[in-house]
């Protein structure tokens, strides 16, 4: 049996693409593409002659037998229009199908919007939330953003540079004036990143409309603006979190981003568990 491999292709410049990327699309025996039409520019750039079949949203359920056929006797790679395909598109359901006959499923590292919107951002990147594609509809977005208001990790998410300045005045409205990096046309000829407070990114743009792939970055709450845990909350959550094996310092780094205590304090509440033989909250 062969192994399905998932191939990111570059999000703009053609050149970030690995070299073992670009030996496993000539040695598959099949590229399953999101578009065909896309990734036969960057076959042509490459001189790469491999079959290829398309798997979008449309077809997906239709095209499992030929992709699997395929896979009885060889390589298939699966490729989306950019990036790392099985993220914010049907991948997702390939592999998932493919684990689930027993294929062999090798994921290679590559090109992706996330990351490098992150680290050019400006904002903490030890701690992130990826949304993905954010709600269409005025209401739907609100009542999302609502539900992760007091998130204190960076938030990244796509959006439609049609919809980038109602989207900009949900967060202003629901999240607050925070710092903000809107990351445009990554690794493409118009690359621009804007950083500044959400009000200065809904006056750049109103100024000036934006075009082509968005990635915004957004900062976290501000620990002032989170409602602090009682302590019995804060030991509860910690005792149980040793109990289930978790190794201290990951548990009280978790529970200080989520309950508004130091991490400092909390770590010292579980060396006092240990120390006591992990007798639990009440001693």
């Amino acid at each position: 049996m062969g192994t399905l491999y998932i191939v990111p292709t570059p999000i703009g410049n053609l050149e970030d693409i690995t070299l073992r990327a670009l030996r496993i699309l000539r040695e598959a025996a099949l590229i399953a593409a999101e578009d065909t039409r896309t990734t036969k520019v960057l076959l042509q750039h490459y001189d790469i002659k491999t079959q290829m079949t398309s798997y979008h949203e449309h077809n997906k359920l239709g095209k499992l037998e030929t992709i699997f056929g395929a896979l009885a006797g060889g390589d298939v790679a699966l490729v989306s229009d950019a990036g790392t395909p099985g993220v914010s598109d049907p991948g997702y359901e390939l592999i998932n199908a493919a684990i689930a006959q027993g294929f062999r499923v090798e994921p290679l590292p590559g090109a992706n919007a996330v990351l490098p919107a992150l680290v050019a951002s400006g904002l903490p990147t030890d701690s992130f939330v990826f949304l993905g594609f954010l709600p269409k509809k005025d209401k739907a977005l609100r009542d999302y953003m609502a539900t992760i208001s007091d998130e204190r990790r960076t938030l990244i998410a796509y959006e439609n540079p049609y919809r980038l300045l109602e989207t900009l005045e949900v967060i202003r409205r629901t999240l607050g004036d925070r710092r903000i990096c809107v990351a445009r046309e990554i690794s493409k000829m118009f690359e621009e990143f804007f950083r500044g407070s959400v009000t200065d990114a809904i006056i750049r743009f109103e100024r000036e409309a934006p075009r082509g792939e968005i990635t915004i970055v957004i900062a976290g709450a501000s620990p002032e603006n989170q409602e602090q845990w009682e302590e019995d909350d804060v030991r509860a959550a910690l005792f149980a979190r040793l109990q289930a094996g978790e190794m201290l310092t990951g548990a009280a780094k978790t529970i200080a981003q989520k309950s508004g205590w130091s991490r400092r304090v909390v770590y010292a509440m579980g060396a006092e568990f240990k120390g006591d033989g992990e007798k639990g909250p009440q001693g």
